[in-house]
């Protein structure tokens, strides 16, 4: 294992089973501490992760009773879609590892996407008005994306406003995400990267000019203290 310090956080060069059991340690960690909430991601890698929390038991019994569980970002369809970031959640780990109702905050689809992102917002105002997720974990798309914050997309830039809203990606249809005002009040980012098709993504986003409008992962930049960048050797090979 290594670790490289860029401008964009803390790059861990790690095996998927150890990147895995980073996660799962981190989420131990926030539970041992009390209350709090985390954000998953979607994407093939967060459904690896789910198979291996049910197959471990990785996750303590402190943090299957005191997380809440969310997701950083979503797609406007029903929880039972193959395409829900929070259905896969939910079928691959939650309802394995027996998480009651009470613990789990998909985003509500069923509201058009706008309606959807404001009741979104409006109840992480009620339950918190002055922080997001304990623990945002991302993931990192080969054309730089996190979360839905996509190339050229008009939320980048946007440091104030709502934490979370709703966006029109062009050709992937309506997308409800985390905003760079939300990721400011993240008190932890992971970011899990797997593969050589993220390598020069992740160079990009480390060490390329600035330019998130090219590459949305740069925003993370400006939260670099607090993010740490879970990236096996492949993906890691260009830094």
């Amino acid at each position: 294992m290594s670790a490289l310090v860029t401008s964009a956080g803390t790059v861990r060069v790690l095996t998927r089973e150890e990147s895995f059991a980073e996660l799962a340690a981190r989420i131990n960690a926030l539970a041992a501490r009390g209350p709090a909430s985390v954000g998953l991601s979607g994407g093939s890698t967060p459904k690896a992760f789910y198979a291996w929390a049910v197959r471990t038991r990785a996750l303590s019994a402190e943090a299957l009773a005191r997380i809440d569980w969310h997701v950083s970002d979503e797609r406007c369809v029903p929880e039972s879609s193959d395409d829900s970031n929070f259905g896969h959640a939910a079928r691959g780990m939650l309802d394995a590892l027996g998480v009651p109702a009470a613990r789990r905050f998909p985003w509500p689809v069923a509201l058009s996407p706008a309606e959807a992102a404001a009741a979104y917002e409006a109840a992480w105002n009620q339950r918190s008005p002055a922080k997001a997720f304990d623990l945002c974990v991302l993931g990192l798309g080969d054309d730089s994306h996190i979360a839905s914050l996509w190339p050229q997309c008009p939320l980048i830039g946007q440091k104030t406003g709502p934490r979370f809203t709703a966006t029109e990606w062009p050709g992937r249809g309506w997308r409800l995400t985390i905003t760079e005002a939300g990721l400011a009040q993240c008190g932890a980012i992971v970011v899990l990267v797997g593969g050589a098709g993220k390598a020069a993504a992740l160079r990009a986003i480390a060490h390329g000019e600035f330019a998130p409008k090219l590459h949305p992962g740069q925003v993370l930049r400006e939260h670099a203290p607090k993010v740490t960048w879970l990236a096996d050797q492949e993906a890691a090979a260009g830094l």
